[in-house]
């Protein structure tokens, strides 16, 4: 098809006044693109045709890529969101000049309003927000929109045992396990959990595998799932060929890589690390754990391992297990072989932020201390700290006290996120920062002197 005939899919314009509009005032053209993500994990096409002329006639990911680049349309400007993690492939697919702004999630005071717009009924939000303000970390978590909102869900529906439940609501494992099992307490009871939840991970792996997020209906009931009644999928639609046809998705993507993860835990101890072997080793073989790239930052797998690592910890992962009868011994085995490739990986690699997030989730400070061993010192040299990182790096700066020197150059700090690192910072002698507050400043100083 055309550019006109594309952007006319979904549009109440005619071709003629689309094609009026990007021929006579380009240069009032705002071109929006949503998710660009999701066309940077899109398998890259051998075709390099480059389209010059918004008539010619091309398949839609060619003139995608060449209004992207700014060959189609060059007056106009775009405006592009994506997952941060794609960020680095994603500007090279841009023209220039490019300008960024990172949504970085709720503040603090989003937060609250958020938890008042959910509960609606004032008593309700200031009970439940207070007991969330305690927990800090978990504060910090509803930063991220979805977790927020899964968080208020949770709370919600066990609201007379909320104390109950904040105490488990520690990592990001944690929030998903307590998500999944409070929507199961409505499962159709047609099919086991068990049975669903294997169907849900199959078809959850093949999507990861694939890079694929919208599954055909023949594709899901081939796994033995039944899409309309299944609460963890949601309808959508295609067009095909002139015709729309339905398909199903998981209503987050981080759905489908927690699944896939659940899926590995829930197989046969032979299966299961069989299956956990070809992960570690595909993330290895793609480099992906010792060193940045465009690939890591678009590749589900990392985010998969880390779902894993999160439901090998019993005290996250048990609200779920009880409910499907899923005894602890049966996963001892897979925690044990994931561990020591983990501590491999650590002792090859480094300590990468990635690393440090597996043993977060993990939450067993005797892995985390063989993990690190007799280091004293850490670099995370230019890489960029989120709030939810700081709590990771606490925790295992906390699990291992004899870290001396930390290295936190160019980490994107805040005077919010030094406070979370507070703790932990006054084991240390010496630090290197660069301390984001007002205007930039570099800085090397003793820790006591931070405090």
């Amino acid at each position: 098809m055309s550019l006109f005939e594309l952007l006319s899919w979904s549009c109440s314009l005619t071709l003629d006044q689309i094609s009026q509009i990007l021929e006579l005032t380009p240069e009032k053209v705002l071109i929006l693109i949503d998710g660009i993500d999701e066309y940077v994990s899109h398998p890259p096409s051998h075709s390099m045709l480059v389209l010059t002329n918004p008539s010619d006639r091309a398949r839609p990911m060619d003139i995608l890529r060449s209004v992207l680049k700014g060959i189609l349309l060059p007056e106009s400007f775009m405006l592009v969101t994506t997952r941060s993690l794609a960020a680095d492939a994603v500007m090279n697919l841009l023209k220039g000049p490019q300008r960024f702004t990172e949504i970085v999630g709720f503040s603090e005071r989003g937060v609250q309003e958020y938890f008042q717009k959910f509960f609606q009924d004032e008593q309700l939000f200031r009970k439940t927000y207070e007991r969330v303000k305690i927990n800090e970390s978990l504060l910090t978590a509803c930063s991220v929109p979805l977790l927020c909102w899964m968080v208020c869900f949770c709370l919600k529906k066990h609201f007379t045992d909320d104390d109950h439940v904040m105490r488990k609501l520690k990592t990001n494992t944690s929030i998903y396990v307590h998500f999944v099992s409070t929507l199961l307490e409505h499962h159709d009871q047609s099919q086991s959990v068990l049975t669903m939840l294997r169907s849900l991970g199959q078809r959850a792996e093949e999507g990861v595998k694939k890079r694929e997020g919208l599954f055909v209906e023949k594709s899901v009931t081939a796994t033995g799932l039944d899409p309309a009644t299944n609460v963890f999928l949601y309808k959508d639609s295609l067009k095909r060929n002139n015709r729309q046809v339905p398909v199903f998705k998981f209503m987050h993507l981080s759905f489908q890589e927690f699944f896939t993860a659940l899926y590995y835990v829930l197989l046969d101890k032979k299966e299961s690390w069989g299956k956990v072997t070809d992960l570690l080793t595909s993330l290895k073989m793609k480099g992906i754990i010792n060193r940045p790239s465009p690939e890591r930052r678009s590749n589900p797998i990392p985010s998969v391992v880390m779902f894993l690592c999160g439901l090998l910890n019993e005290k996250a992962s048990s609200s779920l297990f009880e409910m499907i009868k899923w005894t602890v011994p049966q996963i001892i085995k897979l925690k044990t072989n994931l561990q020591e490739s983990l501590l491999t990986v650590i002792r090859h690699n480094g300590c990468e932020l990635f690393a440090l997030r597996c043993l977060y989730e993990l939450q067993d400070e005797n892995v985390v201390r063989r993990a690190l061993g007799d280091w004293v010192s850490m670099n995370l040299y230019n890489v960029s700290l989120r709030s939810t990182d700081c709590w990771v790096l606490l925790y295992c700066l906390e699990c291992c006290p004899h870290v001396r020197y930390l290295n936190l150059m160019y980490c994107d700090l805040t005077a919010e996120k030094l406070k979370i690192l507070q703790p932990a910072l006054c084991m240390c002698e010496n630090m290197r920062s660069v301390f984001l507050y007002g205007e930039t400043l570099e800085t090397e100083f003793l820790i006591d002197t931070l405090l």
